[in-house]
């Protein structure tokens, strides 16, 4: 079953068009990324499938059904913005969230102390939220979307604010969760996230569908393009005839070709220029490249799901 349908949605704010005719679905018990750059309207979009928003045109239906009360008691949201009480204890306002869900005081509290103790945080449990880092803001925020055990979760930038441990952490529980038959989606800027999560995708941008599908088949239908290369030498050899971009790292570069060259060239020249290669590689391209050539305009609009793919 689809959990989430938005079928022709579009939403103005006065003469802005924040969202036109945008249709993507979600699947249940799958990790959905919803992504596209700053003021794409991936906010827009989650405040109308929370019917935060209402939609100028075009239909949304969640669980099955259009959005009310009883359904938003199946939905958890995490904001992009923090929403805690700076004043009020840490355990005190979690058991007072997961009330305003229906969960008993007592129960809410055995939840959030699981939750607590599962993301490293049970010792600010009886700590006010304006002494805590953004990082733990951000885990306690999360904890208080899903006290009452929701179908359904909507994350918006997920990972702001956390660092490198934490990132994982919250990870593996997002990807616990999807094993546990909950359906997820969220926005993000950070497409290794994406790569490593997502089942499926939809990158927006203006307001509008630019690319969708499964993870896998956007990468596919981009071909391999990406050449990693380790050599030591000069490089010359990568002029803007072959490469259209070049990222260099401690102990490789990534080469993105441009469009028709044949990889081989790519290594014919560097042999010639005199570099010594170490390793020599033609990948799919990542998805932070797909994101870059999408949302400049570099390639056409691509959805796969509208393909059937």
């Amino acid at each position: 079953m689809n959990v989430i349908e938005l079928r022709n949605v579009s939403k103005k704010f006065d003469s802005f068009v924040a969202v036109n005719d945008l249709s993507f679905e979600v699947k249940g018990g799958t990790i959905f990324g919803l992504l596209g750059p700053n003021g794409a309207g991936k906010t827009t979009s989650i405040r109308m499938i929370l019917d935060i928003f209402a939609p100028d045109s075009g239909e949304i239906t969640v669980l099955g059904e259009h959005v009310s009360s009883p359904i938003q008691q199946r939905v958890g949201y995490l904001p992009e913005e923090r929403g805690l009480y700076k004043k009020m204890k840490v355990g005190e306002q979690l058991t007072f969230f997961a009330s305003l869900k229906g969960v008993s005081s007592r129960e809410a509290q055995l939840r959030a102390y699981d939750w607590l103790e599962k993301l490293q945080l049970k010792d600010w449990k009886d700590k006010k939220a304006i002494d805590l880092s953004k990082g733990m803001q951000q885990k306690v925020q999360f904890i208080a979307c899903i006290l009452h055990e929701p179908e359904l979760l909507i994350l918006d930038e997920p990972f702001s604010g956390l660092d490198p441990v934490s990132t994982e952490l919250l990870k593996n529980v997002i990807i616990d969760l999807k094993k546990q038959g909950k359906t997820v989606i969220f926005s993000t800027h950070q497409m290794e996230q994406v790569e490593q999560m997502c089942d499926e995708m939809c990158l927006i941008n203006h307001g509008t569908k630019v690319l969708s599908g499964s993870v896998r088949d956007v990468k596919r239908s981009f071909g391999r393009n990406t050449v990693i290369i380790d050599y030591e030498g000069p490089d010359s050899f990568a002029g803007e005839d072959l490469i259209k971009r070049h990222k260099r790292f401690a102990n490789h570069s990534e080469m993105v070709l441009q469009d028709g060259v044949d990889a081989q060239e790519v290594l014919k020249r560097a042999v010639e220029s005199g570099a010594r290669v170490n390793r020599f590689e033609l990948v799919e391209p990542s998805l932070n490249e797909i994101f870059i050539e999408c949302v400049t305009g570099k390639k056409p609009e691509q959805s796969l799901a509208a393909k059937g793919e």
